[in-house]
């Protein structure tokens, strides 16, 4: 039961966090389907993982294998996953009427997503692995669907030029936040001790994304609530 509470409530907490800043609250049952969602693209994360994770054991150069590994066995998949049940569930819903919505439903999914993929890491290594995931994981996911519901809703309210663009960036925004997260993690991990001042380099570099990843993010959670505030409210 520990290990089960230390798996969700850093999803929940991350939730509320989201949940509380919108002011037109959404449907409780489109959020539940969107969560659900999440769970449903590890099922497709994982059907394009199959034939890919072999490949990526076949590689033996460390840079080569976390590039690898980094981008096509995680990032790919779990954004492009996310970003179909996010489309399938909301482009087309009546109550997807406000910027800050994108971002609400594309958190839901991706949490639905890390909360399962969270109760199998901390039920296979630990507490340990609950803390770590909890300041980062969690929350990496959690940003990386800040980005995917920022660019979908301005897909959703943007002109017809542009919602294709925005589309795009939606998708692939995400998919190179996720890369590089991962990336730095896997190739520090996969260099040998000898490369001291190499592993030392990517820890600061990947501390510094994720300072950089918080902030932006923030921002942009900041600027879709401001555009759903009418101009005669925000003075």
């Amino acid at each position: 039961m520990t290990l089960l509470i230390a798996s969700i409530t850093p999803v929940i907490i991350f939730l509320y966090t989201i949940f509380k800043k919108d002011k037109n609250k959404e449907p409780l049952s489109l959020l539940a389907k969107c969560f659900l969602g999440g769970f449903a693209s590890i099922i497709i994360t994982l059907i394009i993982d199959i034939p890919l994770i072999p490949i990526g054991e076949s590689i033996s150069s460390p840079f080569f294998k976390s590039f690898f590994d980094a981008f096509f066995v995680a990032a790919i998949p779990e954004e492009l996953s996310k970003f179909v049940i996010l489309y399938w569930l909301v482009w087309k819903s009546k109550y997807f009427d406000e910027y800050y919505d994108g971002i609400v439903y594309a958190i839901f999914v991706s949490l639905g997503f890390a909360m399962i993929e969270n109760i199998f890491y901390v039920f296979e290594y630990g507490l340990g692995t609950a803390f770590i995931r909890a300041i980062l994981a969690v929350p990496g996911h959690g940003f990386f669907a800040v980005f995917m519901g920022y660019f979908m809703s301005k897909a959703k309210f943007g002109t017809t030029v542009s919602k294709r663009s925005y589309l795009i960036l939606s998708l692939l925004v995400p998919i190179a936040l996720h890369g590089i997260y991962d990336f730095l993690i896997m190739y520090s991990v996969n260099l040998s001790e000898q490369y001291t001042l190499l592993i030392a380099l990517l820890l600061v570099t990947f501390t510094l994304f994720i300072i950089y990843l918080w902030r932006i993010g923030i921002q942009r959670i900041k600027a879709s609530i401001t555009q759903d505030i009418p101009i005669d409210n925000q003075n």
